[in-house]
């Protein structure tokens, strides 16, 4: 091995210990948190903390969707994150597709807007929705969750979507107007199709947003649109946290978001490289 091969494998070497050491340095908490939703009630409060469990139980699952509330707060989370995410597409997809075909100076003006609104604390928006929801009767429910969780998406998506659509040449849109499209038309024959990976992509920000959001979840909801993060949170015992059936909640809860992303893998890899090149 010469020098310029020995010193391509030492490069090639150090990257891959620092991606390891990465990996393991975020997933490491995962994995904690995994093996002590299978740990007896000491062994999750034991002093100092052992990785490995000693005695593997699936009981603390078992307690974790029997409790009270457990199945509705699922369910509640679903509609939820699902409602955020439509509404977020719905508002953010004929936005930036405005913005990135008549790119006027008004235009330019609210993707900017859109980028400092995400940029405002989400307390400052919340408190003002309490009052708002509460008068127009739609408190604790769903949809009022839903909406809140859009002002956290909304502005992600339009700047995703934006990007996305920067990279579909205008010449595809021309030539569908040719053959007798309108803009809406050719908007949804040919741009939507082409950035399909895009959409799949700003989804599944918009519905992570809406599926791991706490504080709204926290301030809008009472009982009947209550989502399981609060639930996970209110797992209590009469000697303190319950970190067994809270662990076991957590697992659970991450299963779905797992299993989306593990399906729409091969959109979110075409949709990450779609504004790689303009064209």
């Amino acid at each position: 091995m010469n020098g310029l091969e020995t010193r391509r494998f030492s490069s090639r070497a150090l990257v891959w210990t620092a991606l390891a050491g990465i990996v393991v340095m975020y997933g490491f908490p995962f994995l904690y948190m995994v093996l002590t939703s299978f740990k007896t009630p000491l062994e999750t409060i034991a002093v100092p903390a052992q990785v490995w469990p000693t005695t593997w139980t699936f009981d603390n699952y078992a307690d974790a969707v029997t409790r009270s509330g457990v199945g509705a707060s699922f369910i509640n989370s679903i509609v939820t994150a699902v409602l955020s995410t439509l509404i977020s597409l719905l508002l953010a997809v004929p936005a930036a597709y405005a913005i990135t075909r008549y790119r006027t100076g008004l235009g330019r003006a609210f993707i900017l807007v859109a980028l400092i609104t995400r940029m405002v604390p989400a307390i400052v928006v919340g408190v003002p929705l309490i009052a708002t929801f509460r008068n127009i009767g739609i408190a604790d429910t769903s949809i009022a969750l839903a909406i809140a969780h859009t002002t956290i998406s909304l502005p992600l998506s339009i700047w995703l979507m934006a990007s996305f659509f920067e990279s579909v040449p205008d010449e595809l849109e021309e030539a569908a107007k040719i053959d007798g499209c309108s803009r809406l038309g050719a908007l949804w024959r040919v741009v939507l199709p082409v950035t399909s990976g895009g959409v799949a992509v700003t989804a599944i920000f918009a519905f992570l947003a809406s599926w791991n959001e706490f504080l709204f979840a926290l301030l809008l909801t009472a009982v009947r649109a209550q989502t399981t993060p609060i639930v996970i949170a209110n797992l209590q015992t009469q000697f303190g946290l319950d970190w067994g059936a809270m662990t076991a909640l957590a697992v659970l809860y991450s299963v779905p978001v797992i299993l989306l992303t593990l399906v729409l893998q091969r959109h979110i890899v075409a949709g990450l490289t779609l504004g790689a090149v303009k064209g």
